[in-house]
């Protein structure tokens, strides 16, 4: 043991835990902490532009990597700002360590200079809070906060650094890198699980969620096959298996597919693994009902304490993800070979094909030519509002992470995902779809995109109006407009004024052309595209809202 500041030992504890990334905005309550990362090379420390896409960055971060998100920001405002992050990763079970610098432990209690009480602030948002008062302690915590941040469903987690411990020099005994633990799926509940399902006449699985992972979708989507099984994704977990699988039915959420709610709504036993079955999922708890009569729920989950919270669960079954789905996949026994995972299929590829729409520019067509176009593997990255929900039901997702996009419909979310997800896979095409209201919550990252070299592209879909709002603003008090229009800059000029490439455009049959050149331009580009309000969403029109108030 030699004697190192606990802004040292900190960091040499991040990298015995595998940190090779940190998103932060500089705060002077960590000095300490950044004067050791300054010579730790290992680490690449991503500095940002505001406290949200900080946070975003770190969650993003952890959706990918699979191991816990780090960002560091100061006490106060920096950390109110960072807390809308956590809580997309307490809602999309996304393993992230938040670090905040504090005031000096002398001084706490007195309302000092941007004082928080944060274990009671961040009490209701993360898994855990935990505050360091002695240096030497730094390694347990940090291994503590990995192992609580992945273990059972994962989540985010709040460590509390009073800045004068940060600086205090001491001994202290490093841990070793933790893995998470992993739950092994039992043989007699397959058994029982493999009987359910030759008893079903119209099972229907719906997946994606805590613990999800590459594994997990590879073999479960193997098992679904060699069962005809239709696989439906929860909401906003699109990429839970790789679209292209016969037996893919679609996600739930918002507008999913009528055929896929109604084959749901019909199933006489629901086979969940790893979704919650949350509000947006369940339309509001009424696809699924917590009691769900005349349906068989066997929810499968790594965390036990999600096992009959909310749903009456007649089969819970606690396990690991890649573990279930891979005893699932090699299950010997045999199997129904039900039809109805092909006919879900057929039904979902008519849904996610856009007809031609009386529009200037016309979205449907857009996302069309963009899957002809881009990559498969292409990531897609989005915040919160109706410009989603095109490249919800038209795009065709790869296999898990190609969508980065809060469950917790965060806004703002997409430009700094986009930005992790740039700097995680630098070979890959990463697109941020953002919304004008949306894009302008966290804009301000497109300068850390350009200080970093990402490569990515980023379509900002422009109606003038925070669309979602609009949307139920006419459905409840038709043509009574108040509070949801937007005056908005021009985007394509403010790109160029960050250092990007862009252009604006107006006609769906200037969008080839434009998309070309972007992809021929290095960096960061962006394409504005105008959009006439008119056309609210992929399913309607404002229109069709106030006739249907009036009938």
């Amino acid at each position: 043991m030699t004697h190192r500041t606990g802004g040292r030992i900190l960091v040499d504890n991040l990298l015995a835990q595998g940190c090779d990334r940190i998103f932060t905005v500089p705060g002077e309550s960590f000095l300490a902490v950044l004067d050791a990362l300054h010579d730790s090379p290992e680490i690449d420390l991503v500095v940002c532009r505001q406290e949200g896409g900080v946070a975003y960055m770190a969650e993003a971060d952890g959706k990918m990597a699979g191991r816990p998100g780090i960002a560091f920001v100061t006490r106060g405002p920096g950390a109110t700002n960072a807390s809308v992050g956590v809580h997309v990763a307490l809602q999309d079970s996304t393993p992230m360590i938040l670090f905040v610098g504090d005031v000096a432990r002398g001084d706490r209690d007195r309302e000092g200079f941007q004082e928080v009480d944060f274990p009671t602030f961040f009490a209701p948002l993360a898994k855990w809070v935990g505050r360091i008062e002695d240096a030497r302690r730094i390694p347990e915590y940090v291994a503590r906060a990995y192992s609580t941040a992945m273990a059972g469903r994962p989540g985010p987690v709040v460590l509390v650094l009073p800045e004068d411990m940060l600086r205090d020099e001491v001994e202290a005994v490093d841990r070793p890198k933790v893995h998470p633990p992993v739950q092994p799926a039992c043989a007699m509940a397959m058994t029982t699980l493999m009987g359910l399902l030759r008893d079903a006449a119209a099972p229907v699985a719906i997946v994606g969620g805590a613990g999800w992972d590459r594994a997990a979708a590879h073999h479960f989507a193997e098992f679904a096959e060699r069962t005809g099984l239709p696989v439906a994704a929860a909401f906003r977990r699109q990429d839970a298996i790789a679209n292209t699988s016969p037996v893919y039915a679609g996600n739930l959420g918002y507008g999913p597919n009528p055929k896929l709610v109604q084959r749901v709504r019909q199933a006489d036993l629901l086979l969940v693994v790893g979704a919650r079955l949350g509000e947006a999922t369940t339309d509001g708890y009424t696809l699924v009902t917590p009691d769900h009569p005349d349906q068989i729920l066997v929810h499968v989950h790594p965390d036990p304490n999600e096992l009959g919270r909310v749903y009456r669960t007649d089969f819970p079954i606690c396990a690991d993800m890649r573990e279930f789905a891979e005893l699932a996949a090699n299950w010997g026994d045999e199997l129904i070979d039900f039809s109805s995972g092909a006919e879900a299929h057929r039904e979902w590829l008519d849904w996610s094909s856009a007809k031609p729409r009386e529009a200037a520019l016309d979205l449907g067509r857009i996302v069309m030519h963009m899957r002809e176009t881009l990559p498969a593997d292409t990531v897609i990255c989005n915040g919160a509002g109706n410009f989603s929900g095109w490249w919800h039901r038209y795009w065709h997702y790869a296999a898990l992470p190609s969508q980065l996009a809060p469950t917790n419909g965060s806004m703002g979310y997409g430009m700094p995902a986009a930005v992790a997800a740039a700097l995680r896979f630098p070979d890959r095409q990463i697109v941020c779809v953002a919304g004008d209201g949306d894009f302008l919550m966290n804009g301000q990252e497109l300068a850390t995109a350009v200080r970093y070299g990402c490569s990515l592209l980023v379509l900002v879909i422009d109606n003038q109006s925070y669309g979602t709002i609009r949307m139920h603003q006419e459905r409840e008090y038709p043509a009574r407009l108040s509070g949801t229009d937007l005056v908005n800059p021009d985007f394509a000029a403010l790109a160029r004024a960050y250092g990007a490439w862009s252009e604006t455009v107006e006609r769906t049959e200037d969008f080839a052309a434009a998309l070309g050149r972007a992809q021929a331009a290095q960096g960061v580009k962006l394409l504005h595209l105008k959009t006439d309000i008119e056309i609210i969403s992929n399913a309607t029109t404002i229109s069709k809202l106030r006739e249907r108030a009036r009938s």
